[in-house]
């Protein structure tokens, strides 16, 4: 990454220094915005130039909510991920918040250190998501003639891969993608690899969470663990199953926004699974399999 355009909105200028301050060095262009009326102004006029936004929830006049949700209703502008910066913490607001679709959230005053991680961490999850929209271009239109599959995984890249295969399967290939990519890479790292949650939180803000990921894979106890995942392709609907060799865990807490976690670098990809990816999504036995249903539109 790198040389990524970041929109920083805030009527505070002296937040706007620091925040200019704390990224100055990791190669980012920032331009800078002091009311949401001047901000949504600038998001209209690159309409998709943008890479993040930055943005102060609380400001006079159209405040940071009313840009996150007509960014939100705006074709072009949707899927600019939206780092949230309040001191308005409470569970309720940020559920507010995660809801609208800020995914990513700061509390003022932050660490200038947290800044960076979760900068870097949404400009990344945003990569992954349009490389695999554009692997899913890719492929080609037989997958959709598919009645039933099965495959297994081991790697990041083989879940990600097989997940851009998968979606063809799916009516809005485009938003089956990104949720099948979050259960596959979660049975590669936290099920087959043992990577908790707590661990992943520190190698994304240490930087070393693939790292971490690939010395594992080649770890003797870990070498020979694969995940599978199957498809079947029903008049209906189409059920994926995603199963793992880990240890399973409660999936209770993760398949909706929880407010605790919001300012975490990571916790929230099943639960955007649930939310714009699937109709229905659960987790069997010991959490170490997901079934994740997508509903096929009737033809009237």
């Amino acid at each position: 990454m790198g040389n990524e355009r970041i929109l920083v909105v805030d009527d505070e200028p002296f937040n706007l220094q620091i925040i200019a301050e704390c990224l100055d060095g990791c190669g980012y262009r920032l331009s800078f915005a002091e009311t949401g009326e001047q901000a949504w102004g600038m998001l209209l006029d690159t309409r998709g130039g943008f890479d993040l936004v930055v943005l102060d929830r609380m400001m006079p006049g159209m405040d940071g909510m009313q840009v996150l949700r007509n960014m939100k209703q705006d074709q072009y502008l949707a899927d600019i991920p939206v780092i949230m910066q309040t001191a308005a913490a409470a569970p309720d607001q940020v559920r507010e918040g995660l809801e609208a679709g800020a995914y990513y959230y700061l509390t003022k005053p932050f660490d200038p250190q947290a800044l960076v991680t979760i900068v870097r961490a949404a400009l990344s999850d945003a990569l992954q998501r349009n490389e695999l929209v554009h692997q899913v271009e890719r492929q080609a239109e037989a997958m959709r003639l598919i009645m039933a599959g099965e495959f297994r995984f081991r790697t990041l890249q083989d879940a990600q891969n097989l997940a851009a295969l998968a979606a063809l399967c799916a009516p809005v290939p485009e938003c089956a993608v990104m949720g099948l990519a979050e259960l596959m890479v979660n049975a590669v790292e936290h099920g087959n690899l043992c990577i908790s949650y707590q661990e992943k939180s520190r190698l994304k803000r240490e930087d070393r969470w693939r790292d971490e990921i690939e010395d594992r894979l080649r770890q003797p106890q870990y070498a020979d663990r694969w995940a599978t995942l199957s498809i079947e392709c029903r008049p209906d609907e189409i059920v994926y199953r995603v199963e793992d060799q880990g240890d399973g865990f409660d999936a209770a807490g993760y398949l909706e926004f929880d407010p605790s976690r919001a300012f975490d670098p990571n916790g929230r990809g099943i639960a955007i699974a649930q939310q714009l990816s699937f109709q229905r999504l659960e987790y069997l036995g010991k959490g170490n399999v997901a079934v994740a249903v997508v509903i096929r539109p009737q033809a009237e």
